[in-house]
């Protein structure tokens, strides 16, 4: 079966081999089906008007080119159809393909138009018995505008071809609805023998479809030297460009066809001819990774530092794409490294978002520092942004600053207003990218939002723990919504064991108990438009609002917790009032009356001088408490163990 599935050299091979597959089942021949629409899919659409007239119309299979930077590339056709005969030629089996699906149909020969089946075929004695009956109007085009010669060239049946030619030798130009003749539907088939008795015919090479592509466009496109050749011969133009101004030696180099440049540039091809995207054919080789092609047009005078419309250089597109030869053969001909493009980015920049490391480790040592923070955005910010620890180890090994931060352009455009790259490894949760960054010098208390609000809030205590013992502020506030007592704890209310960390850190418990209205009745808590009590988040719409600590253990989907926080609390405080909210919520659990009984008798002395200690101490020292040199028994009391 392997060796039955293979692409034959010829069409006539090819319709013997594929008899074999009569027998087999739908299932084995949808598989057929699939290989071929891997294989080729740049079919005639005559045959979906014959053949299944009761399906939609085939898309021509000429299609518009595309941006060479698009991430998302086309397909050669959205309907495509192929079909071969069954061993006793009496039916004719399809597959067809649309929009990604795949049908496969088996259709009576005496259905189909016995013309159109033996040029299929390849039968010429048939195509001159009709041509001789004067039966059939040759140059009768169907719904695609294809013609009988459209047909044979496409099939690449020269003896058919001739003949029809022959009979009608004013259509050797003739074209279909998409602007295709017959030496374009030959070329792009690859069949040499019909392209050489067209041109010989006087088939005009310079011709162009409803994409403005010729014949050698084509024959680049789908890169056959002898071909290219050929059309060159017979006068086709290397210069001609295409609708989105490529030129077949754009489609050359994109194929990596050296010998193919070669013969086109001889022919009078220009090396600076640039597409509409302002991309020449140097830019496409350092694009496309076509090192020998990069080399010769080089050696050809290509310029080094061509730039697109968007002011990427070949050396920015080749960093892009992770092309490290071609990086190297750009530096060593002294391709200009400091050159931004619009958005301002080098290519140390892309290197380091797209994650090629051993670039970045290249661009290191030639890149300017004074342009890198004339840009706004330091490497290291899309590094971590993007999670590329290896560059972001490389970056720092190099001596990128771990503490540069964003302009107010590229901060603005993070919502949180972000601005270093610590920041970017916490909201990723990334703890080997923000170790690193902090065993570095990182400071974590350089962004507008505290990076130890963000790792509390995404409940992360690994990540906690790594930033508290780097100097993260735990007493840090929200800019969006005022409160009188530390963010964090408003965060990681349902997380006790963060909590107590975060206490036992230096977190203000006392300020949670400073609430304005005291004994006073408290006003209703403030509700969002959908009912649901107001959870205090870092994208909610700034407030000028104070929130107090007792509204925040208010909702009854938290205030379960309310009576374990206020004792919890208890501990890192001496004498405090309750607020009259506080007190309602003790005294409606029977289970909480002995937490409200520790606010109202005296604080032993021992608690007293446990709290005066650590004041003492700073949230600083407190980090380092178990360097102290105190017996264990005393540094477990001061660290609530």
């Amino acid at each position: 079966m392997a060796a039955a599935m293979a692409v034959p050299r010829t069409r006539n091979e090819e319709l013997e081999d594929y008899s074999a597959y009569a027998h087999l089942s739908e299932e084995q021949l949808l598989q057929i089906a699939i290989e071929r629409s891997l294989a080729d899919a740049n079919l005639t659409p005559r045959q979906n008007r014959q053949m299944h007239a009761h399906t939609e119309p085939a898309v021509p299979t000429q299609q518009p080119r595309f941006h060479p930077n698009s991430a998302n590339p086309p397909s050669e056709s959205m309907c495509t159809q192929e079909h071969f005969f069954s061993k006793d030629k009496d039916k004719v089996i399809a597959w067809t393909r649309h929009n990604g699906h795949l049908q496969v149909t088996v259709e009576n020969v005496n259905d189909i138009d016995p013309f159109l089946t033996a040029i299929w075929r390849g039968d010429a004695m048939a195509v001159q018995e009709v041509i001789n009956s004067k039966s059939k109007n040759i140059n009768e085009p169907n719904l695609d505008g294809w013609i009988p010669l459209h047909e044979s060239a496409y099939y690449g049946h020269i003896e058919c071809l001739k003949i029809l030619l022959k009979a009608r030798p004013d259509t050797i130009n003739k074209q279909t609805n998409t602007r295709q003749t017959p030496l374009i539907l030959a070329v792009g088939r690859k069949h040499v023998s019909c392209v050489l008795h067209l041109l010989e015919q006087g088939a005009d090479p310079n011709i162009t479809d409803n994409q403005w592509e010729t014949p050698l466009h084509k024959a680049c496109e789908k890169p056959n030297e002898e071909i290219v050749e050929l059309l060159l011969r017979f006068g086709a133009s290397p210069t001609k460009t295409c609708i989105q101004g490529g030129t077949p030696l754009h489609e050359a180099v994109r194929n990596k066809k050296l010998e193919i440049c070669k013969i086109l540039v001889q022919a009078g091809a220009k090396l600076w001819a640039k597409n509409i995207y302002g991309i020449d054919s140097l830019f496409t080789a350092a694009q496309c990774d076509a090192v020998d092609v990069l080399n010769f047009l080089i050696c050809k005078g290509g310029n080094i530092n061509t730039q697109a419309n968007d002011d990427a250089t070949a050396l920015f597109e080749a960093s892009k794409n992770g092309h490290d030869e071609v990086v190297e053969i750009l530096l060593k001909k002294r391709a200009d490294v400091n050159k931004a493009n619009k958005a301002g980015l080098l290519p140390i920049h892309i290197a380091a978002k797209n994650g090629h490391e051993s670039i970045v480790a290249i661009l290191i040592p030639r890149t300017n520092i004074a342009k890198v923070k004339y840009s706004g955005i330091s490497p290291l910010h899309l590094a971590a942004e993007s999670n590329r620890d290896d560059v972001l180890e490389t970056l720092i090994e190099g001596g990128y600053d771990v503490n540069a931060t964003l302009s107010d352009d590229w901060s603005k455009m993070h919502e949180d207003r972000r601005s270093t790259a610590l920041y970017s490894a916490v909201a990723n949760r990334n703890i080997e990218a923000a170790t690193m960054l902090l065993e570095a010098g990182a400071n974590p208390n350089l962004d507008i939002f505290n990076t130890l609000l963000v790792a509390v809030r995404k409940g992360s205590m690994e990540m906690v723990t790594l930033l508290v013992q780097h100097g993260a502020n735990v007493n840090a506030l929200l800019p969006t919504h005022p409160t009188n007592f530390p963010a964090v704890l408003a965060f990681c209310i349902r997380h006790m064991l963060m909590m107590k960390y975060l206490l036992d850190n230096g977190c203000d418990a006392l300020s949670c108990f400073n609430c304005k209205y005291g004994s006073n009745p408290h006003p209703p808590i403030k509700l969002r438009r959908n009912g649901h009590e107001r959870i205090y988040c870092l994208n909610d719409e700034p407030s000028e609002y104070c929130v107090q600590f007792c509204e925040i253990i208010s909702p009854p989907s938290v205030s379960e917790l309310a009576g374990p926080i206020i004792n919890m609390f208890l501990d890192y405080v001496g004498h405090v009032k309750l607020c009259s909210r506080i007190t309602e919520y003790l005294d409606s659990y029977k289970e909480w009356a002995h937490i409200k009984e520790k606010t109202v008798l005296p604080c032993t002395l021992m608690h007293l001088c446990r709290l005066k200690i650590r004041q003492r101490m700073g949230i600083t020292r407190l980090r380092r408490i178990n360097t102290l040199p105190l017996p264990g028994s005393l540094i477990k009391f001061l660290s609530y163990e």
